[in-house]
């Protein structure tokens, strides 16, 4: 890891930073989606977070003539990236905590090594991503056991709906690198606003929202926050944080997400979890550290500063 990427105690605060707010993304839809049903609350969030991020770049970084230029793309990207998962992270919230649907939803790197393996040239599979993606994997079983064999508390369609979130998420990190050169700022902006188009159609329809009830407050402010501070300004901070500290460092809040949006669950929503969900979350865990490679390094370095 070279100087200019060298994590600094306040990159780590960043981090930890949107570690909790993008946990927070599924304590917000928890408690939104008891009153607001999951196609409107999906455009809601992806509205009200593309029209602040136009607001933040005010024409700024070439955006319109980007939009104009690669619309398609930004309509793919959008549906992929935020329109499929945030729908199906959503349904499955309607029968899940916070914290569970986190867990399944962190398994994204996984599937997005496993596709990227298939699809790509530059992302060959290594006996160590291998054996960081089995071991995640059966974390994820761990989970869905006790649904399989009707003992568990959450349908078993409910928790694969993050799950098939977690792989749209791959294949839209595989398909993001075709915007290289077109400002990240820009392309959150581009796909949010190409997401947005999307599901609209499809909750006039389905919800028909003008003939739902007015939401109670707390749902008004979980949907602010879910679209303002877990999304917009989540992306702001987050390539803040590339721009510190680089991307791969930055893949460090997949495992921060979980522990935050636990919390939060626990501490306002009265949410628990039991042994078979600990065992899952560890394994994911565990998963992701093999991944990520560099816990590994730092065992190296540390035998080799005891060896001298």
């Amino acid at each position: 890891m070279n100087g200019e990427h060298r994590m600094s105690a306040s990159t780590w605060g960043l981090l930890l930073l949107l570690g909790l707010i993008w946990g927070g993304s599924f304590f917000f839809a928890r408690i939104a989606v008891h009153d607001v049903p999951p196609f409107t609350l999906v455009f809601l969030r992806l509205s009200l977070a593309a029209v602040a991020l136009h607001l933040y770049l005010a024409g700024r970084l070439n955006i319109y003539q980007s939009l104009r230029r690669h619309w398609p793309q930004f309509l793919l990207l959008g549906l992929i990236n935020n329109a499929i998962p945030h729908t199906l992270i959503f349904c499955g919230q309607t029968q899940m905590g916070a914290g569970l649907a986190s867990i399944l939803n962190a398994t994204t790197p996984m599937w997005t090594v496993l596709i990227g393996n298939q699809l790509t040239t530059d992302e060959r599979l290594t006996s160590a991503k291998l054996a960081g993606c089995l071991t995640g994997l059966l974390g994820t079983i761990v989970l869905l056991g006790p649904s399989v064999t009707s003992g568990g508390s959450v349908p078993f369609w409910a928790l694969l709906l993050p799950i098939l979130a977690a792989i749209s998420y791959g294949f839209a990190a595989i398909y993001a690198k075709r915007f290289k050169g077109i400002a990240p700022p820009v392309v959150a902006a581009g796909q949010l606003t190409g997401s947005s188009l999307i599901i609209l159609p499809v909750a006039l329809m389905i919800d028909q929202p003008w003939a739902l009830a007015t939401p109670p407050v707390t749902a008004i402010a979980a949907i602010l926050g879910l679209a303002l501070l877990s999304t917009a300004f989540a992306y702001i901070l987050y390539f803040r944080i590339i721009e510190l500290a680089g991307a791969t460092n930055t893949s460090l809040v997949t495992l921060l997400v979980p522990p935050s949006a636990l919390l939060l669950g626990f501490l306002f929503l009265g949410e628990r979890m039991g042994p078979t969900e600990i065992a899952g979350m560890l394994l994911i865990a565990a998963g992701l550290l093999v991944l990520d490679g560099r816990f590994f390094v730092w065992m190296k370095r540390g035998v080799r500063t005891r060896e001298t």
